[in-house]
């Protein structure tokens, strides 16, 4: 299945020791999400890999020709489920994950142990001074961690912001993408998800607020277009909801 993002399983430059990575599309309640990995090669050589996407090993191998794969990042939720097979190519790789990760993976069955629990509004000391890190607050649900890789000024979110390209999807999920804020070029947080926050918007317009102040250059999200500009003016337009 094409994404409209190919080649996938690449590594793609976009700023200094940072790059990204196109992975095969996935079903998410029927749908055709595309899916995207962050590398990050951190100052000591070691690589830091957020969301992995399905394990591929032309992909390992381009890795391990970089630097050594230490840091696998699942940062919410929803975004675990090829941790493990990372960790079993890359055994010496600490694993680390988001509030409720660890019990969501449980209760599916997912044979995985998380190293560590992703600090709230501090960063593991392993990135300490490269990658800023925050666990956004308010959703009943929803406990996403945000990165900002501070050298290529490059925040990296993942469901946060989904802003996906009509060209892209079948026309019936078009239909569905547009009421629920996800089409491009107007990709916003999914109605769904922003739901989770309701009587809590406080907390979110806060973590927004810290987002826009670490002044980004551009946006990496998961699913969708990600922002190579701009990245400040997209943070308000797609949060204009709740900075309102």
């Amino acid at each position: 299945m094409e994404t409209g993002y190919e080649p996938l399983n690449v590594l793609k430059p976009i700023g200094p020791d940072i790059w990204i990575v196109d992975g095969p599309a996935i079903r998410f309640y029927g749908m055709p999400f595309s899916t995207r990995m962050t590398v990050v090669r951190l100052q000591n050589g070691d690589l830091w890999l957020h969301s992995p996407t399905v394990f591929d090993e032309s992909l390992a191998a381009a890795l391990r020709a970089m630097g050594q794969v230490s840091h696998l990042i699942a940062p919410n939720w929803i975004h675990y489920a090829y941790v493990a097979e990372w960790k079993e190519a890359f055994p010496e790789a600490l694993t680390y994950a988001a509030p409720g990760v660890a019990k969501r993976a449980k209760s599916r069955g997912v044979q995985i142990s998380f190293d560590h629990e992703l600090r709230a509004a501090q960063a593991e000391e392993a990135w300490q001074g490269e990658i800023e890190q925050m666990v956004v607050q308010g959703s009943r649900i929803h406990h996403e961690a945000v990165f900002f890789h501070t050298r290529s000024r490059t925040l990296v979110l993942t469901d946060l912001i989904e802003n996906f390209e009509a060209q892209n999807i079948p026309w019936w999920m078009r239909l569905f993408a547009k009421p629920a804020h996800i089409l491009a070029p107007d990709g916003q947080m999914p109605r769904d998800m922003r739901m989770t926050f309701r009587g809590r918007y406080n907390r979110l317009r806060k973590a927004v607020e810290t987002m826009i102040g670490w002044a980004p250059e551009r946006i990496i999200i998961a699913h969708g277009r990600w922002f190579d500009s701009g990245a400040v003016a997209e943070l308000r337009r797609a949060f204009r909801f709740v900075l309102k």
